[in-house]
């Protein structure tokens, strides 16, 4: 049923600071304070420094993609606009669109829940009594919280958000001035043996850091989903993007040199709380848990505003006869998509029942293969395809952006590959199917795979019901 003029729409009012505020808090989540000692534990040292910045390169390269998507085509949604635009919204790209909010309905719970099990597993510093149930019992807890704060009118929000970024900066900031004074080359730069021995086993630890290192840069895109909801998209969106990018690349180098140079990276691979240690080295306990309390309001702040763009998403597929139509509801009153934002932190609640070093590297797989890695492809063909399209930012350096990103998720799925087969090559020769099974399900490229495989099926069936691509097509050559 179409929409009319009495029906609710979304709001715009999200301006330049708000949008930026709402990336940043993003990407600076509980990332970096949860996966510095696997991203050292990558590499073996000090050298996974280098995953900061082919991760820093990617991602740049990726956002300049973004930026030029968003700018030309500010909608709702983000990526499912535009694989549908760029591959055909009566073609491939009805599919692959369908194929992106098909797994955001298992990534974008699963970001907020890798947010819920850190933010658990620092509270435990605060509490050491707490036991393992408890700690599972804060982490699925804490999406239902996000949901009952989100449930209002985004103008609130967009308010929230510079109140909460300026918590995130605050946290990042105490560590990199704190660690200043005590910046050294000697442990930051302390290699082990063979360090940069260019065999198959550096290449493949880089492609681990450079993993983890892509999941505490992604989120600088949140405000692409939210396009319907800022003013003036075709200058806000690039400039967020790229700002935050730059600021949160900066971070992120100075704060792993700054813990590097205060506690030794071979104790840096068994922390757990690794702020709340750097600052207690420094400061004392008190100060430790007060480090805590920040990681926390970090880890807030980032769910926060995770869940907040991706419940956009299923909205604006709804709305397009593409999905489920029961997602394509506004709240009558606060004017935003309530159904697919209890839908999604529901979700994350059941997720955020798992373990943290499951859920990343399968979060990251499924992403690249079915939205990050075709969307890319799909920017080079919406610049063939629609060359008169207006578009208020076009990439910089164009096509070389383009061409590192699309070799940087290849690498990334690769990374993914080799872990999944190094794994199912040491399971035991006696194991059971069921065992077998299991450990393959909780393979990073081998998860991604299934979720791929279950949404074309899952498409190719509604699509036979409401005669769509493929099937249409096939009607009318007959």
């Amino acid at each position: 049923m179409p929409h009319t003029d009495t029906q609710p729409s979304l709001r715009r009012d999200l301006g330049l600071v708000q949008a930026t505020a709402l990336a940043i808090t993003d990407m600076v989540g509980i990332g970096p304070y949860i996966t510095i000692p696997l991203f050292l534990a990558a590499m073996g040292g000090p050298q996974a420094m280098l995953g900061w910045l082919v991760g820093a390169l990617v991602a740049f390269s990726d956002g300049l993609v973004w930026a030029e998507l968003g700018a030309a085509l500010p909608k709702a949604g983000g990526s499912y606009n535009y694989l549908r635009e760029a591959f055909g919204p009566q073609s491939a790209g009805r599919w692959l669109s369908f194929l992106m909010v098909w797994q955001i309905m298992f990534s974008a719970p699963l970001s907020v829940a890798s947010g819920s099990i850190g933010f658990a597993s620092y509270l435990h510093y605060l509490a050491p009594a707490l036991p393992a149930w408890g700690e599972r019992a804060v982490a699925g807890l804490f999406p239902l919280l996000l949901v009952a704060l989100l449930y209002r009118r985004i103008g609130t929000i967009g308010k929230m958000s510079v109140v909460l970024v300026c918590g995130v900066l605050i946290g990042c900031l105490w560590i990199v001035l704190s660690g200043i004074p005590h910046l050294s080359a000697a442990r930051p730069f302390d290699f082990p043996p063979e360090a940069f021995r260019l065999n198959w086993i550096f290449w493949a630890g880089l492609g681990h850091a450079t993993l983890y290192a892509l999941y505490d840069y992604f989120g600088y895109y949140n405000v692409c989903y939210l396009a319907e909801e800022i003013r003036d998209p075709g200058r806000v969106i690039p400039r967020a993007i790229m700002f935050s990018i730059i600021t949160v690349g900066a971070l992120y180098v100075f704060m792993t040199s700054a813990f590097l140079s205060v506690i030794p990276w071979r104790q840096i691979l068994d922390s757990k709380f690794i702020a709340s240690t750097y600052v207690e080295a420094l400061y004392g306990p008190a100060a430790g848990k007060l480090m805590t309390a920040l990681v926390l309001w970090i880890a807030f702040s980032s769910a926060f505003s995770l869940l907040l763009g991706y419940s956009r998403i299923p909205y604006v597929a709804a709305t397009d006869g593409n999905f489920f139509r029961v997602f394509a509801r506004l709240h009558p009153k606060g004017e935003f998509p309530h159904v697919s934002l209890i839908a999604l932190g529901m979700a994350a609640s059941v997720f955020s029942l798992g373990k943290l070093n499951e859920v990343i590297p399968g979060l990251i797989a499924t992403r690249v293969l079915i939205q990050y890695l075709p969307q890319t492809i799909g920017f080079f063909l919406l610049r063939r395809r629609a060359p008169d399209l207006k578009r208020p930012f076009r990439m910089w350096f164009y096509p070389v952006p383009g061409v590192v990103s699309i070799f940087g998720w290849l690498y990334v799925l690769g990374t993914a590959a080799q872990q999944s087969w190094s794994t199912l090559r040491t399971l035991p020769e006696n194991s059971s199917w069921l065992h077998a099974l299991s450990t393959a399900a909780r393979q990073p490229l081998i998860f991604a795979f299934a979720v791929l495989l279950a949404g074309t099926a899952a498409y190719l069936v509604r699509a036979k019901v409401r005669d769509e691509w493929p099937f249409a097509r096939m009607k009318d050559e007959g």
